[in-house]
This record gives C-alpha cells, structure tokens and sequence, in this order.
C-alpha cells in the first residue's frame, strides 16, 4: 500500500445520521415526504420480497455486514435508493453520493480517494450510491473499477436500463446484480396509508377517503416516491382549506388529489370489466384503422397507470393476427416498442407506445395468418396427420437409405429459380390450402409470389 496515504489527512468524517450525498440532513420536518418515509430497515421495506428472504445476498450485506457492491436494476420508485441508504446506515459506513448526471471521472476519483484515505486512517467503510449509472460513460465507468476491485468502496450503483446493455463488462462482473420488481397496488397502498399514520409523514392529522386513497394507487403507477409526492399535494391542499385556528383534521376527498395532481379520475379498474373493455375497444380500434381512437384508449389505460407490458403485448399480438404480412414491419415495430418498454420504463415509454399504436392502426390489415395457422390446427386436431413422405424423413442415420428415405429427395437450391417440384405435405393433406394471401397492401405481393411457387411445387 503507498506509504502517502498515512501521511494523508482523512476526509472529515460525516455529520451523525449523515453520509453525505442528497440524502444527508435529509430528516428535517421540511423535508419531501418521500425523503421523510424512506425505509430505514429492510424489515421496513415495501415489496420485493424476493430479494429480502433469510440468508439472501442483500440480507448477508446489510445484518452480516458482508462487502459487496450491487447493481440495482429496477423501475423508478421501487426502492433502489432506499435500499442504498440503508446498506451505509444498518452498516455504520460512510454514505457518498456521486450523480451520474452531473459527476465526471474527476468526481468520481476524488469519492474513491476519499473513501480509500478514510479506510486507511479509520477503518471506516464507505458506500458509494451511483444513481442513474447508465448515464455514465465507459470511462466514468472505468473509474470506478478500482474502488470495486480492492473493496475501497462498497458501490451500489442503480438503473432503470437493462445493464447488460448500460454497464460495462468489468463493473457487472464485479457487482452483484439484483433486480426490483414494480411495486404491486397492494404495496404502494401500504406506502401510502403508513405515511398517513406515520409520526415522520402525515401523522394523522389528516383523513384520506378511500376513493381519494386508490386514485393516488392508480397515479402511482407502481412507484412509491411518486405516491408520496402526490400525497403531499394533496395534504397541502386539504390543509389549506381547514379554517385558521380551526381543530378540524384536513380531509383529503377525490376533488382534492384531482386538483392537486392536475388530473382527473380515470374511471378505470384494472381488475375488473374495465379493464377487459378498455383494452377490448383499444385493440379493435387498432384493428379498424382508427388512430385517433385508439389513442383515446391508450391514454386512457395509461393515465390509468395499467401495466405497459400488458399494452405492449397486445400490440404484438395484434401485429401478426390482424396485419401480418400486408405490413410485415408492423411485428419487428410492436416487438421494438415492447423492448423499449422494458429498457426505458414510464413515462417516455408511453411515446414509444404511441408510435407502434399509430403506425398499426394505420397499417394495410390483414388476417391471412392467424387464419392459416387455426385451419391448420384444425386439421391437426381433427386427425388428419398422415405420414411424412418417405425422401422428407431424416436420412443421416446408417440403414436410413435401405428405408428409402431421404433418397429421393430434391435440394431446392438446386433447382431453378430455388423452388423444387415435389412432394412436402403428407398424402392426406395434399389439397390443403391455409394460407390464402390477401391483396392488401404487402400482402398483394406475397400472393401473387405464393400462387406462383405454389404451381412450381405441385408441377401445375
């Protein structure tokens, strides 16, 4: 170790409470909500449940006191911060915060200098809370593997962006990677209601109606600090109106998070009718060409803060069961918006959402292939199956050419044009005919393509 870090002086140690970064002194009654109810114990923590069993990794780090970095990768709102906070306060280590945003390698280093020098002076560990990482570049990145590799820090780094994509090979290696699942309604409820009760949030000092209490669930969109954050709103605006000097608690009814949120109440329940007629009507629009329809039905689902994985799969879906190939860009476009859910989350995904809408509901339609693949399934299911013709079966085994297979059989990139004429379906099947191509847009193509190679294959 170089002798100079002992003649160095340490970095003054941090306030009591206090690690440093945004969120130190972050305790006062001024403070945000959401900063205020952050969980201070895993047992405190609200969900992912999967990540907080006896003996996990995340459990060993914070009740075992054991040094390892995490990659935390989830949605805003799930608790990657939270979870930062309290590996460096249940651990008694130094909190540094380092902002993706706004940091550079300079900053980078000089946190890891720090961290280093106060671990040669004292022995006392640091964690460093990278926020956003995926912002940084290769090289912030890079900087950031020395204090990894010797264990001068212990990193909790957080995305929203998948980090096989966003994140270095070496710093994912070294990290453990542990992934936070949306918040349930059932979750953000609980965050919610607690912070209603809560001495350190509201403490009962107001009285939330229950349909007030699912609009914010709704809004939340499974993101807690974003539940809180309307909360608060609310709670002003229902204070203000309690008269001065007044012993009335601050009532928080619908009208009051509407006004506070700037947003009306979507009728809208993801569990029951509306749900299934919503997205119905959604889907049918789609299908019937009506772009401006269709975005009523998507704002609506989204302002309703349904799950976008769920429109996104029905978007893929509808891709190949009602345009298929008179569009065949439609599929490889709604496949794109899927992935794009996932990678960058809501609400920029919603623009990504909008333009596979547009672009679907205004595509040539066609439903040739989901009515191909159910006439063939028909035919399955009825039995008629048939024997595969013999110069079609697997010829690669000894004794298959005294089975007569694969003997006859005609390589088709040796015939003209790349279309052999023989037999492929087997003899009972031999007049079938599923896939009837529409003159629809793309698709007017393909048939005239298929009409042809299918005369060319039955020597017709």
């Amino acid at each position: 170790m170089d002798d100079a870090l002992f003649e160095a002086a340490p970095p003054p140690p941090p306030a009591p409470g206090a690690g440093g970064g945004s969120l130190s002194g972050n305790a006062h009654a001024s403070a945000p909500l959401a900063v205020r109810m952050r969980p201070r114990t895993l047992d405190e923590l609200v969900g992912q449940q999967h990540l907080l069993a006896p003996g996990s990794p995340l459990r060993l780090l914070v009740e075992g006191d054991q040094p390892m970095s995490l990659l935390l990768w989830g949605p805003p709102g799930t608790g990657k911060t939270t979870i930062a906070s309290i590996v460096s306060t249940q651990t008694n280590r130094v909190f540094v915060e380092v902002s993706a945003v706004a940091a550079g390698v300079k900053e980078v280093r000089a946190a890891i200098d720090g961290a280093r020098a106060r671990l040669a002076s004292s022995g006392q560990e640091t964690v460093l809370f990278v926020d956003e990482v995926h912002r940084f570049s290769k090289a912030q990145q890079d900087a950031l593997l020395p204090g990894v590799e010797n264990r001068w820090v212990t990193l909790v780094a957080a995305t929203t962006e998948n980090p096989f994509f966003s994140v270095i090979s070496p710093l994912l290696s070294r990290s453990l990677l542990l992934t936070l699942e949306p918040l349930t309604d059932d979750d953000v409820r609980d965050v919610v209601l607690r912070a209603v009760d809560d001495d350190r949030g509201l403490g009962g000092r107001v009285r939330l109606d229950d349909d007030a209490l699912e609009h914010l669930v709704r809004l939340a969109g499974g993101d807690a600090r974003r539940s809180l954050t309307y909360l608060e709103a609310a709670a002003g605006g229902a204070a203000a109106g309690v008269a001065a000097g007044s012993e009335d608690v601050a009532h928080i009814d619908l009208e009051t998070v509407e006004k506070a949120v700037d947003r009306a109440a979507v009728r809208y329940d993801r569990q029951g009718d509306q749900h299934y007629d919503v997205i119905s009507a959604f889907i049918k629009s789609v299908r019937g060409s009506d772009a401006d329809a269709a975005l009523h039905y998507l704002a609506r689902m989204m302002e309703a803060g349904e799950d976008p994985r769920f429109i996104a799969r029905r978007l893929v879906i509808l891709a190949s069961e009602d345009i298929g190939l008179a569009h065949p860009a439609a599929l490889t476009t709604a496949v794109a918006a899927a992935q794009a859910v996932q990678l960058i989350g809501m609400p920029e995904a919603r623009l990504n959402l909008a333009q596979a809408t547009i672009e679907l509901a205004l595509a040539p339609k066609s439903n040739a292939v989901i009515k191909a693949i159910d006439a063939a399934s028909a035919d399955v299911r009825a039995g008629r199956i048939g024997q595969v013709p013999p110069h079609l079966r697997d010829a690669h085994y000894p004794g298959a050419k005294k089975l007569d297979h694969g003997t006859t059989y005609t390589y088709a990139h040796d015939a003209p044009y790349g279309v052999a004429e023989q037999q492929y379906a087997p003899d009972v099947l031999l007049d079938a005919q599923y896939y009837r191509p529409t003159a629809l847009g793309a698709e007017a193509g393909f048939r005239e393509r298929w009409e042809r190679i299918r005369r060319m294959i039955r020597g017709r």
